[in-house]
């Protein structure tokens, strides 16, 4: 049987045992305390990671403007839930995450702009099928040199041809067409009109060298004095003066005013045949 005096704690001993029970509570709350500052800075930094990793993402499709509001609404949140300098440190690593991966985003945004680059350069360059199809479009007909005086060929009296119609010699070659045809320039030059009781109406052509060209018999003018091309309408056909129906009577005569030419070879001559 113990004794009563040894079966009871001694009051050192209660003391012992009050201060290693103190001991326990303390080091149970300072590890509770420790979990609890933990979470309160883990929580904020996994909240901010994951903010970041959705403004990384999502800054892809984005404008500057909204990565702007979730750096904004990610730093809020990391200031609210910060507490102690534990968790102002984590919101500053968040902070410093969310601007990593906004500048990550902008750094995507220029290589986009970069890779559009050439793109818009192909735009700008010239399409080579519709090059082609220029170039195998027709061209306008290109103006000749020399024309005959009417559209119509073929000819009716010949220069030197003799007969009582004359005082002498055919003096020209005629164009047998209808009256009101059309009378053009046979080349480039300067155009004046005057009477003549032989010839009728007339216009005279002189040419850069000097040649004259003279077209008799005509009813009307269209440019009575100018400059005029190969090709364009001057007058129309007649039978005024000495004539016996209505023709243009047509006539070469070179440079200083001698007398006249065949015009048949000086025609032949530039490529053009009025037979």
């Amino acid at each position: 049987m113990v004794p009563e005096a040894a079966a009871r704690p001694t009051r050192a001993e209660l003391r012992v045992a009050a201060r290693e029970q103190s001991r326990a509570q303390r080091r149970d709350a300072a590890k509770a305390a420790t979990r609890t500052a933990l979470l309160r800075v883990a929580l904020p930094s996994v909240a901010a990671l994951g903010v970041a990793a959705a403004a990384a993402i999502s800054v892809q499709g984005e404008a500057d403007q909204q990565r702007a509001q979730a750096a904004g609404r990610l730093s809020e949140e990391a200031a609210a839930g910060a507490s102690g300098p534990a968790s102002q440190e984590s919101a500053a690593q968040a902070a410093q995450a969310a601007q990593q991966a906004l500048a990550a985003g902008d750094a995507a945004q220029a290589s986009r702009g970069d890779a559009r680059q050439p793109l818009s350069g192909a735009q700008g360059a010239p399409d080579t099928a519709t090059q082609a199809v220029a170039a195998e479009a027709p061209k306008p007909p290109e103006r000749p040199k020399v024309s005959l005086p009417v559209t119509q060929a073929g000819l009716g009296e010949v220069f030197g041809a003799a007969g009582t119609h004359w005082a002498k010699r055919h003096t020209g070659i005629d164009f047998p067409v209808d009256g009101g045809s059309q009378v053009l320039a046979v080349t480039d030059g300067t155009i004046r009109t005057l009477w003549n009781p032989s010839y009728g109406y007339m216009s005279i052509l002189k040419m850069a060298d000097g040649t004259e060209a003279w077209y008799c018999h005509l009813r009307s003018y269209k440019i009575r004095k100018g400059t005029v091309k190969a090709g364009d309408v001057i007058a129309f056909v007649g039978n005024s003066g000495n004539s016996t129906g209505p023709h243009l009577h047509f006539e070469i005569r070179p440079a200083g005013g001698g007398a006249p030419v065949d015009p048949l070879p000086w025609f032949l001559a530039q490529g053009v045949d009025p037979r």
